[in-house]
C-alpha cells in the first residue's frame, strides 16, 4: 500500500463530508445568483419611468442615473449568470481528492466574488431607479434608499468573509509551510 492510498483510506469519511458540504454550498450559493439573475433581467426590461410608446426609447435615457442603473444591470446580469455557470461546474465536479487541493476552493472563491459582484451591482441599479424616479421630487428618497442599499452587501461581505478567507488560505497559504523561503544550503 503506497502513502498515498493510506492517507486516502484514512480520510475517507474527510473526503464524504467535503463532497457534501462544497454540494451544498454550491447549490444554495446557485439559487441566490439564480434569482438575482432573474431579477435583473426583468430589470432590464422594464425600464424606471417606462418608454416612449411612439419611439419606443425610455423616457430618462439621457439622465445619468439611467445610464448607471442600465450599467449595473447589465453587469449585475452577466456576473450572476457567470456565478450560476461556476456554481453548476462545482455540482458537476467528479469531486476528486486532488481537485479539492486548487480546483474546487478557486471555483468557490471565483463563484462567491461573482456573487458578491452581481449583489453589489443588482443594489446600484436599484438605488439608480430611485434616483430616477425621485430626484427632482424628493431628493431626500433615493439618498435614504441609496444608504439602505448598502446594508445587505455589508452583511453579505461579513458573513461570507470568513468562509472566503478559510477556503482562500487553505488553497493558496497552506502550501508556504512546503515552500522554504531561503535555500538551505547556502
Amino acid at each position: 500500500m503506497t502513502p498515498q492510498d493510506l492517507f486516502t483510506k484514512k480520510h475517507e469519511v474527510l473526503l464524504k463530508d467535503a463532497k457534501k458540504w462544497m454540494t451544498q454550498t454550491a447549490t444554495q450559493c446557485m439559487l441566490v445568483t439564480t434569482l438575482i439573475a432573474t431579477i435583473v433581467f426583468t430589470g432590464a426590461f422594464t425600464i424606471p419611468g417606462g418608454y416612449n410608446q411612439n419611439k419606443g426609447i425610455p423616457f430618462f435615457r439621457k439622465e445619468p442615473s439611467f445610464i448607471i442603473y442600465a450599467i449595473s444591470d447589465a453587469v449585475s446580469l452577466i456576473a450572476s449568470s457567470t456565478s450560476v455557470l461556476i456554481f453548476l461546474s462545482i455540482l458537476t465536479s467528479n469531486y476528486a481528492e486532488q481537485d479539492f487541493m486548487v480546483w474546487l476552493p478557486t471555483k468557490l472563491v471565483c463563484g462567491l466574488a461573482t456573487l458578491l459582484l452581481s449583489i453589489v451591482t443588482m443594489m446600484v441599479a436599484f438605488s439608480a431607479s430611485f434616483f430616477i424616479l425621485y430626484n427632482k421630487k424628493l431628493e431626500w428618497v433615493p439618498i435614504t434608499i441609496t444608504c439602505l442599499a448598502g446594508i445587505p452587501v455589508i452583511i453579505f461581505v461579513a458573513v461570507q468573509f470568513s468562509l472566503f478567507k478559510n477556503v482562500f488560505y487553505s488553497a493558496y497559504r497552506s502550501r508556504v509551510l512546503f515552500k522554504p523561503d531561503k535555500h538551505i544550503l547556502y
